[in-house]
């Protein structure tokens, strides 16, 4: 018996496999040491190491002995969950269970962030598409700005699944870093004055149940009357806020927040690493997509705070925006809101943020819902 027969694994390694590993390695590390997402880091870089040991029967391949093809259980998982849309689809249904739309009822202005913050995802879509991507995979690629990891994945499962697990990769990891990415962003196009403004103006008005029941509803006709092929995005995002506001579900609420969330999250997270095979990864695209999807995420912290500023021009003193919310208008939810509030009790104790932020912040995710949406309706009619 032959060395290769007794030890496939050892004979079949290569140095892009060794990589990959290390890659799987570095994520888990941000997950337990940093403490970046590690719901969804520990899952797929734990999956990364999974694929990348050769003869791995967690994916399909070629059995050596038989000759045999074998189907691995993260590929039954994505051709499950992934290729069909169900896992990002109800990790929707769960993050809507989460939202509470009332501090953006009571600041309804800063709902523009969410549109001014998607900038990032248009200039990225150009980029690409400049640099040799058909119009598709430029959609996919640019769609990381949005923050939105679910968002991300219906995008490239739809119009690039070869690009699926770079994609994946970036929206989510990005999505981590917002503590580390967003910040030198900020203060690089705010000056101190701009970020010690207190937004004293915030309301505190009781929002009625009525219309916290009737908003999902309404946002899911008006979508669909205007992007019919948005609905799987927004409807399923506004069914889960739905059980959360009607108030006579409230065990289906908890159990989508808690057990559905971190049971799809666990398994979406493993699943993606199906993509993160040595032959796809190392390549020279995937660290093209990786720098254009960080190119997107700061553009859209960019837009957003320029947009904030712009605003300011316009509004009287006592009743100006402090331009860092404006780059909450990003999916990361809530972690860029929490960011935020960071950011302003460090230029100064006294001034909180959080409310606005939160606003901004919930606003970001329907932006990114919508923009996902517009993406999967107008790319078909141009590509």
């Amino acid at each position: 018996m032959g060395f290769e027969e007794l030890l496939p694994a050892i004979a079949g390694m290569t140095w892009q496999h060794l990589v990959m590993i290390a890659v799987g390695l570095i994520l888990i590390y941000l997950a337990i040491v940093k403490n970046y997402e590690p719901n969804l880091l520990l899952p797929m870089g734990f999956g990364a190491i999974l694929v990348n040991i050769p003869w791995s029967s967690a994916i399909s391949q070629i059995d050596p002995a038989t000759g045999e093809a074998v189907e691995g259980v993260l590929n039954v998982f994505f051709n499950a969950g992934i290729a069909t849309e169900i896992f990002p689809l109800l990790i929707f249904v769960a993050v809507g269970a989460m939202i509470d739309f009332s501090p953006l009822f009571r600041n309804p202005s800063l709902l523009l962030f969410g549109a001014a913050a998607q900038f990032g995802i248009f200039l990225t879509m150009v980029l690409a598409a400049v640099l040799g991507y058909d119009l598709r995979e430029a959609a996919s690629i640019g769609i990381i700005g949005a923050a939105d990891g679910p968002t991300s994945i219906v995008v490239a499962s739809r119009f690039a699944p070869d690009l699926l697990g770079p994609i994946s990769v970036a929206a989510y990891s990005y999505m981590a870093l917002v503590p580390i990415i967003q910040p030198p962003v900020i203060r690089s196009l705010t000056t101190r004055k701009e970020r010690l403004i207190r937004m004293t103006n915030v309301s505190n008005k009781v929002i009625s149940k009525k219309a916290l029941i009737a908003f999902p509803i309404v946002v899911t006709i008006a979508a669909g009357i205007i992007a019919p092929s948005s609905l799987a995005l927004i409807g399923f995002l506004m069914f889960g806020n739905l059980i959360r506001e009607c108030g006579v579900l409230n065990n289906l609420s908890k159990a989508a927040q808690n057990e559905l969330s971190n049971l799809v999250t666990l398994l979406l997270g493993i699943t993606i690493a199906s993509t993160m095979t040595a032959d796809r990864f190392i390549r020279v695209d995937t660290l093209v997509i990786i720098a254009l999807g960080l190119f997107a995420f700061v553009f859209d912290t960019f837009g957003g705070v320029l947009f904030a500023k712009f605003l300011n021009l316009f509004r009287k003193e006592g009743n100006k925006i402090n331009p860092m919310v404006g780059a909450c208008g990003i999916s990361a939810f809530p972690m860029s809101a929490r960011v935020i509030h960071q950011m302003g009790q460090k230029e100064d104790p006294y001034n909180y943020l959080l409310m606005p932020a939160i606003s901004a912040n919930v606003g970001g995710q329907i932006g990114s819902v919508i923009v996902g949406g517009i993406i999967l309706t107008l790319v078909p009619l141009f590509a």
